[in-house]
């Protein structure tokens, strides 16, 4: 290899951390809402719940790097987790339908979102299974889909629409670079990706919690 070419610790670092601080100065967890604020979901339009879809995993920065964090994590046929983990997270939604999150509860499923990071990093490390993925995803499917309850028929299947298209486009984009990425950090950075993925996971469940 050319040693010019040969990637540096800094760009290894850049490489993984800039997502998470463009994410971290942008937004902060207690603020992943819809683009359209959500205040009444049942007065949504079928427009504003695709866009709502598309837009809100993008727009809260827990889930935003959770998607990133699959293109690091080591997958050993990742093109192959699209449809398991859009499924798993749809399923999730489905559910929140039906089981309605109380305020009580909702601090708290948003720091086991915000572990999820946490969780991601540990499979970077090879400390833990890759197998968390799909309940991780299906867990921010839930969470992604308890803003919309009450929502008409409509709107909330346009919101489901929207969340597929969304996510899915970030997956197969994460997970087509997800070999390439890891050639160019190295094992040096997928572990320094895996400790900034760790941290920002448990800053952002404590900002949850004593929000």
């Amino acid at each position: 290899m050319n040693p010019f070419l040969k990637p540096s610790p800094l760009l290894r670092a850049g490489l993984v951390s800039l997502p998470a601080a463009l994410a971290l100065s942008l937004f902060s967890p207690a603020h992943a809402h819809h683009p359209f604020g959500m205040g009444d979901s049942s007065a949504l339009t079928p427009l504003q719940g695709l866009m709502s879809g598309i837009g809100h995993p993008l727009l809260g920065p827990d889930h935003l790097l959770f998607l990133l964090a699959i293109a690091f994590i080591g997958l050993q046929r990742p093109r192959s987790w699209v449809l398991p983990l859009l499924g798993a997270g749809l399923g999730g939604s489905v559910l929140s339908q039906f089981i309605p999150l109380s305020d009580v509860v909702a601090p708290w499923a948003e720091a086991l979102v915000s572990l999820s990071l946490v969780v991601e990093g540990l499979m970077a490390l090879t400390v833990a299974s890759t197998a968390w993925l799909l309940p991780l995803v299906a867990l921010h499917g839930f969470l992604l889909g308890s803003t919309i309850v009450g929502a008409e028929p409509t709107p909330l299947l346009t919101y489901f629409l929207g969340l597929l298209i969304g996510q899915g486009a970030l997956l197969l984009v994460t997970t087509s670079w997800s070999k390439a990425l890891l050639e160019r950090l190295g094992s040096q950075g997928q572990r320094l990706g895996a400790g900034i993925w760790i941290g920002i996971g448990m800053a952002f469940a404590w900002v949850a919690l004593i929000d």
